[in-house]
């Protein structure tokens, strides 16, 4: 589904990404790389192939959309260090998309790591009338678009029947990105009058309300 914001076309896509037509940029929240292997270190029953999937859904969305720049709104990583940083190295080498972390309170390995694969971290980035962040940060002066809610909703049926999915949550000055990883979690939100939700199916993005 694409929607429009002062002027500019925003496509929602159903892995939780957001494609900024305009400025030829794709937006991915909270992908928590890293947090599959800290489970199953744990010993946690958590399949070796969903490590994979965050890294497949990734390539997917760039050889779908090829956009100039890609910015991950904070939470790139779960935690420290482990084997998936190696898996992200070879992912970074294989994109030529310009790569932006906008840091998330996640975000704890060094700075020094992300310069040599000459990914920039920024705490926000300002485009336009846009101000990109990890938090949640609502003025009067600028859109936020942001991520570390995990936005989800509960769509209930006639027969007490009741689906949770990951949802885009946009209110008048806001558009908060779903969790991107796996294993990540949803926070159920109950939308106020002027709020508009977009519900995430397996094929399609579908406003709810």
């Amino acid at each position: 589904m694409t929607i429009e914001i002062d002027n500019c076309h925003f496509e929602l896509h159903t892995s939780g990404a957001v494609f900024w037509k305009n400025e030829n940029m794709l937006l991915i929240s909270d992908v928590h790389l890293g947090k599959i292997s800290h489970f199953r270190k744990f010993g946690s029953a958590v399949p070796q192939k969903a490590i994979a999937k965050n890294f497949s859904e990734l390539s997917k969305l760039v050889e779908h959309f090829r956009p100039a720049k890609i910015a991950f709104l904070g939470d790139l990583f779960h935690s420290s260090l482990n084997s998936e940083w190696n898996l992200f190295e070879e992912w970074v080498n294989s994109v030529s998309s310009e790569i932006i972390l906008i840091a998330g309170n996640h975000d704890i390995i060094s700075p020094l790591k992300y310069e040599q694969l000459n990914i920039q971290i920024k705490p926000m980035l300002r485009i336009g009338n846009f101000r990109l962040t990890h938090h949640p940060e609502v003025t009067t002066e600028d859109f936020n678009i942001c991520g570390h809610i995990h936005p989800g909703f509960k769509l209930n049926g006639k027969g007490r029947q009741q689906l949770k999915l990951r949802c885009f949550y946009k209110s008048p000055q806001q558009l908060i990105l779903p969790a991107f990883g796996e294993f990540t979690g949803n926070h159920y939100l109950k939308p106020e009058e002027d709020d508009q939700i977009f519900a995430i199916t397996k094929n399609e993005v579908i406003l709810v309300n």
